[in-house]
């Protein structure tokens, strides 16, 4: 099963251009990353700095976002076998 958020690079923020000869450049500033949500099919709005942060958000909205484990009873009524 494919978890609902995971982590990707952030989007670089163009900062400034190069023109050297027939080519431009475009410096890009290291922003990070983001948070991707697959069933949505959005970026999530806020950045973090570092992957770790990224990581530590994932997996905390990734648990929020799981439905309960519910127990199911045992038909026991024929007779369970003992320490079931």
């Amino acid at each position: 099963m494919v978890p609902r958020f995971v982590v990707v690079p952030a989007i670089p923020a163009q900062t400034q251009s190069l023109r050297a000869g027939q080519r431009s450049y475009c410096k890009a500033s290291p922003c990070g990353f983001d948070l991707y949500d697959n069933q949505d099919k959005l970026r999530l709005q806020q950045a973090y700095p570092s992957r770790l942060e990224a990581e530590a958000a994932c997996q905390r909205l990734n648990a929020e976002r799981q439905p309960p484990l519910t127990s199911v009873p045992l038909n026991c009524d024929k007779g369970c076998p003992p320490n079931a």
